[in-house]
């Protein structure tokens, strides 16, 4: 059958992916957790330490969490039943964005079932509006960080917008953004800026201040203003005095901040939280909200007790963890002189390589040695910069710090980088 030539195909691709060691697919299965205080799975029977993991604060076993999800479980179902303008939005839900609202200082709230799919339908409805019949047009330009995660690049990507309304300022350099609004005077309406919060690859944060600093000198240059855009999925539960992300340590707020429940937070689900107007906009035009189920009732209840956990003496020491957690691997890193592909001051630390094969070599050393870590490679990374992306939790101990650096120093012995 004609089909035959297009399965060959994929599979074509699929060996080629092989041949560069740069296979996502194969994932090794965890088939438990330990119970103990650090995070410990189990992968073929055996106990590993887990330093690949987003739960920076290690919420997602945390009693108060587990108690909140299955008391909403029992009361409110297993799932959602239907999207919320069919079925009606479930307390949990109302609850959650309630809080999420108060914690990060924003008049309102709106959760989604992905913080993939919150980016996809929030760009898309900020780019190009609803339908044909909205009056919110597409005269905007379009402006995004040269390293923005893949899914700041899809929601501009389905937008469809015409290449010359967008552009990409250097990573990090908010003297290229100047220039690219210099530039543009006149020519757009409006903006959006777009960038992440926290770079994953690198653990890098990005200089808010002096992107809010740049875009107030432009803003009344552009007849509708200047949007700043902030996806701080690694930045939420993982930085600042209180967890709220990059934008307390930099101090500044974004116009529109989108941001997840599934890493610092322990819980799933992604929301966007902005000035009442744009939520109102959003629950009108947002596709994945209005025709996708949300996050269970449960995993919204786990929600708001991480965010109730946070404005408590537990959050706060949990907090305090990583920070000393952090401290702690960058003195070990640098007394034994190991090379790290940025210097992070984030729980990701991401220790440099150089190639797929001696990534994927170290994976398997260190998973001997009773201890879970992941590579990353190209097209992730750039080629020739290939690492193992490090993450630190405030449940890890100093002697499972310790362990991770000792493994890596024998390993360095057979595998050289």
């Amino acid at each position: 059958m004609s089909k035959d030539k297009f399965l060959k195909l994929l599979q074509q691709e699929l060996d080629r992916i092989d041949g560069v060691k740069t296979a996502k697919r194969n994932e090794r299965i965890i088939t438990g957790f330990t119970k103990d205080p650090s995070p410990k799975g189990i992968i073929n029977g055996k106990e590993v330490l887990i330093f690949n993991s987003n739960d920076y604060l290690g919420l997602r076993f945390h009693p108060e969490l587990l108690k909140a999800e299955h008391k909403a479980s029992e009361e409110f179902g297993t799932g959602p039943g239907a999207v919320r303008f069919i079925s009606g939005t479930l307390l949990p839900h109302k609850q959650l964005e309630e809080k999420l609202a108060k914690f990060h200082k924003r008049d309102d709230a709106i959760i989604f079932s992905s913080a993939f799919a919150t980016n996809l339908a929030t760009l898309f409805s900020l780019i190009v509006g609803q339908s044909k019949d909205s009056v919110v047009d597409n005269d905007v330009l379009v402006i995004s960080d040269a390293l923005n995660h893949r899914s700041i690049i899809d929601g501009i990507r389905i937008a469809n917008h015409p290449k010359e309304a967008k552009a990409i300022f250097e990573h990090m350099n908010p003297a290229d953004l100047s220039r690219i609004l210099k530039e543009n005077v006149g020519k757009f309406k409006r903006a959006l800026v777009i960038t992440d919060g926290v770079f994953s690859m690198l653990g890098e944060i990005q200089k808010l201040k002096e992107l809010r600093k740049v875009i107030s000198e432009y803003d009344k240059k552009y007849e509708r203003g200047i949007l700043l855009i902030v996806d701080d999925a690694h930045g939420i539960g993982a930085l600042g005095e209180h967890g709220a992300g990059s934008e307390e340590i930099e101090g500044v707020q974004a116009d529109v901040l989108i941001g997840t429940l599934g890493k610092g937070l322990g819980s799933d689900g992604g929301y966007v939280v902005a000035d009442q107007v744009v939520i109102d906009y959003l629950r009108e035009s947002a596709a994945t909200y209005i025709y996708s189920n949300s996050i269970s009732p449960g995993t919204a209840a786990a929600g708001s007790a991480a965010i109730e956990l946070l404005s408590k003496k537990q959050g706060q020491d949990l907090i305090n963890n990583l920070k000393a957690n952090i401290v702690f691997f960058k003195k070990l890193v640098k007394d034994n002189d190991l090379k790290m592909a940025a210097d992070s001051k984030h729980p990701i630390q991401p220790l440099l390589i150089g190639s797929p094969e001696k990534t994927k070599a170290l994976v398997s050393f260190l998973l001997e040695k009773n201890i879970l870590v992941t590579s990353i490679n190209y097209p992730v990374v750039a080629k020739g910069a290939d690492e193992i992306r490090i993450q630190l939790s405030a449940t890890h101990t100093k002697d499972d710090i310790k362990q991770l650096i000792d493994a890596l120093l024998e390993a360095r012995k057979s595998i050289e980088f």
